[in-house]
């Protein structure tokens, strides 16, 4: 195989890492805005489990990132699409729901679109992230059917929870105060 040829593969694997980015920077920003909403709303529960999934996503979004840049190519910033704001509490789930079961279809087939272009590596990255979105799906699945067959008693339920996800913070600021890794000298 020519360099040309090569090239020409190396193209096909960043177009569908990077349109797989843009899904992912969608999704966290769908996701972080769910979770506002729903904390405002007191269903802490939830709130924290979109926030978990939303910081999966964010996971995701840089491991395509890092493929993208070892690969040679520029990472996308662009979203897959428009944000949705101010759902109900009964639609935000199912919604969420059909954004992961499409994450789920276009990943399989950029997984085929990284192994007829011979990245294996590429490929191993996608069904490991179909995994994390399956896992995704089955929770959205799970609370869009006890909304549905439960109603305001499920809700009622989750009402009053609470909203903290238990993390403790860990960025910049703290690692620099000695929070986190030692500094670089």
């Amino acid at each position: 195989m020519d360099k040309n040829e090569r090239d020409s593969r190396k193209k096909k694997v960043i177009e569908v890492l990077n349109k797989a980015r843009s899904l992912e920077l969608r999704a966290i920003h769908q996701y972080m805005v769910q979770h506002y909403n729903l904390d405002a709303r007191d269903y802490g529960e939830m709130a924290v489990n979109l926030k978990l999934i939303g910081i999966d996503e964010m996971r995701h979004a840089e491991m395509f990132a890092d493929r993208v840049k070892k690969l040679g190519g520029e990472p996308t910033t662009d979203l897959a699409g428009k944000v949705e704001k101010g759902q109900t509490v009964e639609k935000v789930f199912s919604f969420d729901a059909t954004l992961e079961d499409n994450a789920i279809a276009e990943y399989n087939q950029f997984a085929a679109v990284c192994r007829e272009n011979g990245d294996a590596i590429s490929m191993k990255l996608f069904e490991t992230i179909i995994e994390d979105e399956q896992v995704h799906l089955d929770y959205f699945d799970n609370v869009t059917d006890h909304i549905k067959n439960l109603g305001q008693v499920y809700l009622a339920q989750i009402a009053g929870t609470p909203s903290s996800t238990g993390l403790a913070p860990q960025g910049f600021v703290i690692r620099q105060a000695g929070g986190g890794a030692p500094k670089a000298v």
